[in-house]
């Protein structure tokens, strides 16, 4: 079995996020990277499924050079091999200029199974996953807390609000995974040394076939008009009990159709 993860490396959990006023985007840049813990489960989900049924786990992610160090440590964690997207042109790319390269990368690859966070730590959108198996062709499974490969079909337990749903599809399959799916390894001094001898192929844009009509800020459909901080909350309504406080409560609340 050949699987896929899609990576992301993000500023690590120390580094207080900064947007920059120009350009309306994270400051990635002279800040230390980490491989996003999101995706480190996600990652851990299929080096177990490797464990159990053979095959490999490539890591694909987009990123600047500082990249490099979150793609080390998914390496050294057990992943066969890597596929870095590295190229200036791809600055700015919003969620499907990321999901374009992102497939276009996988496609350079031989695999069974796409795995990915439901959501990266750092922007939280989780769109990128979906429009990533659109752009496949292949059945998404989303929010997986479990999953369970069998010959050509691949089932997981989906989270929900009242518990999990049995969701099964034919292979190829992209699954989204929940943080809480696993607790992800540690990499051993084993690993870490053998990950400097693994291969990390490494793609510009135009080695996938993706222009700045697609592809960057010019490419980009979504675009940030402002960032501010929210407005202030407005205080809250004070209710004083001289006897009938209750009543004051009951009847915000219904104001409200809470109750």
């Amino acid at each position: 079995m050949n699987i896929i993860i899609c990576a992301k490396v993000i500023p690590a959990s120390s580094v207080t996020i900064e947007i920059d006023p120009a350009t309306k985007r994270m400051v990635r840049k002279g800040v230390p990277h980490e491989l996003d813990p999101a995706t480190a489960s996600a990652l851990e989900e299929g080096l177990r499924l490797t464990e159990k049924h053979g095959g490999t786990v490539t890591v694909v992610t987009m990123g600047i050079s500082d990249a490099s160090i979150g793609i080390r440590t998914a390496l050294a964690m057990g992943a066969s091999s890597a596929a870095h997207i590295l190229d200036d042109a791809v600055a700015g790319s919003d969620a499907l200029g990321t999901a374009k390269l992102l497939a276009a990368a996988i496609k350079k690859q031989s695999f069974d199974l796409v795995i990915c966070a439901a959501e990266s730590s750092d922007s939280y959108s989780g769109i990128v996953p979906g429009q990533i198996a659109q752009l496949l062709g292949i059945c998404p499974l989303t929010f997986a807390k479990e999953i369970t490969v069998n010959e050509n079909t691949v089932t997981i337990k989906r989270q929900s609000e009242n518990g999990y749903d049995v969701v099964e599809a034919a292979l190829p399959a992209l699954i989204t995974v929940t943080s809480g799916i696993n607790e992800p390894r540690y990499p051993q001094l084993k690993g870490i040394m053998a990950a400097k001898k693994k291969e990390v192929k490494m793609f510009t844009a135009a080695d996938l076939g993706l222009g700045g009509d697609v592809v960057g800020e010019s490419g980009a459909r979504e675009k940030v008009l402002s960032v501010g901080r929210p407005p202030t909350r407005k205080a809250g309504r004070i209710a004083t009990d001289e006897g009938e406080g209750g009543k004051q409560i009951a009847d915000f609340l219904a104001e409200l159709k809470v109750i």
